[in-house]
């Protein structure tokens, strides 16, 4: 089946990207609101952008145009959050903080999940994560003001934290953090290695 991407609107296209483009990690955001307010959701269109420097990268795709979500929202406001790994114990909360809680509603409050101060923003993590990454505003760069059109969101990383057991040789251990990931439609994975494959080295001429 071909689909030529002009032709489909948002309803055809979402299920095809989301579910072709799998696995994906998730990023459980916390934020903090200029009123001081908790705030927590996940958003699985993530990954990094840069190394040097420490450049972290989040869409979020609206469903209205000009409808920031709390996260946005609050990051516009204060510059800050936190964006805190999922473990397979903590996916459940994570999937609970997905409802649609009034702004005034601390995720962390309605939910009874634990928070934790941070290093070096104001925002607090979720403590139970063993990997969190504190970071702050670089740029929003907005793609599309139409339903379904995406903001990019990059984030300069301040801090990292990451609990002493999954740490080994510098490098954090997969099978101890135990992450989750998302496939299409509610479908989530565990992002453990079943295989490995050893990065081919070309020989060159001397």
């Amino acid at each position: 089946m071909h689909y030529h991407t002009p032709n489909l609107n948002i309803s055809q296209l979402y299920p095809l990207l989301v579910g072709g483009i799998i696995p994906r990690p998730i990023a459980w955001i916390s934020t903090q609101s200029s009123q001081g307010i908790d705030n927590l959701a996940p958003y699985s269109f993530f990954s990094v952008a840069s190394c040097t420097p420490p450049v972290l990268t989040v869409t979020q795709i609206n469903a209205q145009p000009e409808s920031d979500k709390d996260t946005l929202r609050n990051l516009k406001e204060t510059h800050e959050c936190v964006i805190n790994i999922v473990s397979a114990d903590l996916a459940e909360m994570m999937n609970a903080s997905c409802a649609n809680y009034a702004q005034k509603t601390s995720e962390f409050e309605a939910l009874k999940i634990a928070a934790c101060d941070s290093q070096s923003v104001t925002a607090r993590g979720v403590a139970q994560a063993k990997v969190r990454y504190e970071c702050r505003l670089k740029d929003v760069i907005a793609l599309s003001d139409q339903p379904g059109g995406g903001k990019l969101i990059l984030l300069d990383v301040l801090h990292i934290y990451v609990d002493d057991t999954l740490i080994q040789e510098g490098m954090i251990q997969s099978e101890k953090l135990n992450a989750v990931g998302k496939l299409g439609g509610n479908e989530y994975t565990y992002a453990s290695a079943d295989f490995e494959l050893v990065r081919p080295v070309l020989e060159t001429d001397k």
